[in-house]
């Protein structure tokens, strides 16, 4: 059977420990590309499981649940059974409590020298923010987000999506790979200290440095804050976004909108640096445009024009979008909506596995498969 229809992790074993998203959302994506996830629940379960069905599903599809409580010996024996037979732990605890638990990597490497120990956090196993509490919008707040202006009329505007606990699940998902090859390859795992902050910042440094150039935090120096690369309002209340960057989309949008401004045939507007000069009248001016017809009359205007230019879609209107629908990045099962993993492969991935587990729900398959004296997941 080839990689491909197996899935290209398929002997991997992962223990999931986190808890709501950056280490759920990690081991998730690992299952995506085949490998067995069990997942490892307090009693109560992971946190997620009380903020609905929902919140819980769209991390944890697909992977197996188990009960233990890590703070009773005898659910601390099987739980280190499960190490013995496993590739990698992920967990989200605050820096100390696997130590507390008699859990930390030095312990879990006797049991299994190949582990990988993924720790994930928001600021990471040591420096004085390591006990610190703390949820995306912290991160954020931070890492520079909202330090870094992003159009001519900025506004600070929380984003639509827990985006430090992403950056953070996929950085600890690459590195666990990286760790896992080294480990077959060295016979010795390693512990991975993953801060949430620390990715987020491996994003925004490149921004923040420029702001503290010689150009200085000013929006007129800033090269990437543009007058016509912007979302602007319509006058039916909709939006679009207008992505123009290159010398010809420019040209091209001005072809397309001549007849209803031909203001924009200034010459200094007619390169890139003159724009940049003028960025605020510039952007006024296509403010003002684009308020006065509806997002409709828009469409009309750029239907057959070579522009950078989409309309921001309702949340109705998202997945019934003819690409994504022919895209298949969701699909449709008696479960609901499903997302499987986004990366097209010349060779298929098995399809997602759409089961949520109930809490404890695999115990004594797991348990038997440990009595038997076999991997800790299934082959």
């Amino acid at each position: 059977m080839s990689a491909g229809a197996a899935g290209y992790l398929s002997g991997l074993t992962v223990l999931d420990l986190g808890q709501l998203h950056p280490g759920p959302y990690t081991a998730l994506l690992l299952g995506q590309l085949g490998a067995t996830v069990i997942k490892v629940e307090k009693p109560q379960g992971d946190t997620a499981r009380q903020l609905g069905a929902e919140t819980f599903a769209k991390y944890n599809r697909g992977k197996q649940s188990i009960c233990l409580d890590l703070k009773r010996a005898e659910d601390q024996r099987i739980f280190l059974q499960l190490v013995e037979r496993c590739d990698v732990v992920v967990e989200g605890f605050r820096p100390g409590v696997m130590a507390r638990l008699g859990l930390d990597y030095a312990r879990l490497a006797r049991a299994n020298p190949r582990v990988v120990l993924c720790s994930i956090s928001g600021f990471g196993q040591t420096g004085p923010y390591a006990q610190r509490p703390g949820h995306d919008v912290n991160y954020m707040a931070l890492a520079g987000y909202w330090a870094v202006p992003s159009q001519v009329r900025d506004v600070m505007a929380r984003p639509r999506l827990r985006l430090s606990d992403y950056c953070a699940a996929m950085h600890a998902a690459l590195a666990i790979l990286a760790a896992v090859q080294d480990a077959r390859a060295s016979g010795a795992g390693q512990h991975l200290d993953v801060s949430i902050h620390d990715t987020l910042m491996a994003w925004m440094a490149p921004a923040l440095q420029a702001m503290n150039g010689p150009a200085g935090a000013a929006i007129e120096h800033m090269a990437h804050v543009m007058p016509d690369n912007d979302v602007f309002e319509t006058a039916d209340g909709r939006h679009l976004a207008l992505g123009i960057l290159e010398e010809a989309f420019w040209r091209n949008l001005c072809a397309a909108l001549a007849p209803s401004c031909p203001g924009l045939a200034a010459a200094r507007y007619r390169t890139r640096a003159g724009r940049m000069r003028e960025k605020r009248a510039l952007n006024d001016l296509l403010r003002a445009l684009f308020k006065s017809r509806g997002l409709a009359h828009w469409e009309r205007v750029f239907d057959g024009h070579d522009i950078p230019w989409a309309p921001v879609l309702r949340h109705d209107e998202v997945f019934e979008d003819p690409h994504v629908r022919h895209r298949a990045v969701t699909s449709d099962t008696p479960e609901g909506r499903l997302v499987g993993f986004p990366v097209k492969f010349s060779k298929p991935l098995p399809p997602s596995a759409s089961g949520v587990p109930a809490l404890d729900q695999h115990r004594e398959e797991i348990l038997a498969r440990l009595r038997a004296g076999g991997q800790a997941g299934p082959r």
